[in-house]
């Protein structure tokens, strides 16, 4: 951080005073560069990544520019997810209250009427553009009095089709009106929209230092659909990891995969997404952080904004559309100059598209040491999961044997081995090398080592070419 203070930027005491008693005593890199010319009532944009303290870089100065005789909303934020739109809230009420100030949220999945009565109350108004405008059109509050509008994460409120709705709130607002646009790109669509809605903006772009930046290992597992489930548990039973998101799809896929996650005693999984209550996620949210679950399932849209320390891996059980998207979901790992896992999860028919999106971020050598797409006949039946004892890591994420001995290629249990998922990682493994305490298959393979068809030195024999043999029990 800065030595510059925060009072040196021209934050008013009582605004310096809040932040001190949480511990903030010194502006990141990011508020350091945003604070005084908000201040100066100049547009600013910002490109800037989620953690990188930009919460603070537009509530901060929009605290000291809001009076608490101003006409009321005299702010507004714009957020696309009720998760962020509750954290902004919660990030800024204590300062608000410094300077006798209110501010509420809107957002949907919670009682209209109420929300509606405390967002007309508030000083400033932190929404998302659905709920904000059903109570535009119940006449809930009007946008008169607003001065200072803040979009936040304005790329993603792009993504997820919200640009109609932002469009026409932002023409309910006064033209002299000051704008804060925060995005993680200020590039394509997201730029557009930014000299749509910003005057004579100050732009200020803020990337982590080198030294803050951690290092994020990038795995690739080439799997068969039929063999996904029991991949992501040899990830997930693995004791190593720490707090892990796993990111689907949809969200039925979300639900239905944290029943199967259940199963195992090892692992304490929750679903997060749009069709759980407010409730519900601020819980599962509160749980993850506080530890209670070890293992956050959740849908893009849902997990959009979430901000959670210490997260060691994150896995793509179903692969982003894009490469944005890839980004936003491997980038919750690795902050802060720790260091993070990234697995995504390759069926046959994605191997491609995947590829480029590796190619795309400079990601192609540890793609290309993943191996090959792996058949969608390459497995027919999940393998039992059953054992005398837990297997230590095998060569291709696998546990296996009884009484704990180590597991053969392939996800094999019990000394079975198994085709159907390829990997990289720390070892690897092509091939038909066979496991300890069975016979391994082919279908493995890991990053810094390699084994041919033939006899592994251990016990058992290799069957290649992705034939199965009965491990010795």
């Amino acid at each position: 951080m800065s030595s510059e203070s925060f009072a040196d930027l021209g934050v008013s005491k009582p605004v310096v005073d809040a932040l001190n008693e949480r511990g903030f005593t010194s502006p990141f890199p990011i508020q350091q560069q945003v604070i005084a010319d908000v201040l100066d009532g100049r547009d600013v944009l910002v490109q800037s990544p989620t953690g990188s303290g930009k919460t603070l870089a537009f509530g901060v100065p929009l605290v000291d520019l809001v009076k608490a005789e101003d006409r009321r909303p005299a702010a507004l934020i714009l957020a696309p997810t009720r998760e962020l739109a509750s954290q902004i809230v919660d990030e800024l009420d204590s300062i608000c209250r410094s300077r006798a100030l209110s501010i509420a949220a809107v957002y949907g999945g919670v009682g209209i009427q109420a929300q509606a009565k405390r967002a007309a109350r508030a000083h400033i108004v932190v929404a998302c553009p659905g709920r904000l405008e059903d109570l535009l059109q119940r006449r809930a509050f009007t946008l008169d009095h607003v001065r200072h509008l803040v979009l936040d994460e304005a790329d993603r409120m792009l993504d997820m089709g919200f640009k109609p709705p932002v469009d026409r709130i932002v023409k309910k607002l006064n033209n002299d009106r000051q704008t804060l646009f925060f995005s993680a790109t200020l590039e394509g669509a997201a730029g557009k929209l930014a000299d749509a809605y910003t005057h004579d903006a100050v732009t200020h772009v803020n990337r982590p230092a080198p030294e803050k930046q951690g290092k994020v290992e990038h795995r690739f597992i080439h799997v068969s659909h039929q063999a996904k489930v029991e991949t992501l548990l040899n990830e997930l039973e693995n004791s190593e990891r720490g707090r892990t998101l796993v990111f689907v799809r949809t969200k039925h896929g979300a639900d239905r995969l944290v029943k199967k996650l259940g199963k195992s005693p090892q692992i304490k999984a929750v679903a997060m997404h749009g069709n759980k209550s407010q409730n519900q996620r601020q819980r599962a949210l509160s749980d993850f952080e506080k530890g209670k679950v070890d293992t956050l399932v959740a849908t893009d849209v849902a997990a959009r904004g979430i901000d959670v320390a210490d997260v060691t891996h994150v896995i793509n059980y179903d692969l982003p559309e894009d490469q944005d998207t890839f980004v936003h979901r491997v980038g919750r790992t690795g902050r802060a100059g720790a260091s993070g896992i990234g697995i995504s999860f390759v069926l046959a028919e994605q191997a491609r598209d995947m590829g480029k999106i590796a190619q795309s971020l400079g990601l192609s050598h540890e793609y290309e040491q993943s191996g090959g797409p792996v058949s969608i006949h390459a497995e027919t039946h999940a393998p039992k999961r059953s054992g005398n004892g837990r297997g230590g890591k095998g060569y291709g994420g696998s546990r296996g044997g009884q009484g704990g001995n180590r597991g053969g290629q392939s996800g094999s249990r019990n000394g079975q081995g198994r085709s159907g998922s390829r990997g990289s990682g720390p070892r690897s493994s092509g091939g038909g090398g066979s496991s300890e305490n069975g016979s391994g298959s082919s279908g493995s393979a890991r990053k810094g080592e390699s084994r041919g068809p033939g006899q592994h030195p251990k016990q058992g024999k290799g069957q290649g070419n992705g034939q199965q043999r009965r491990g010795r029990r």
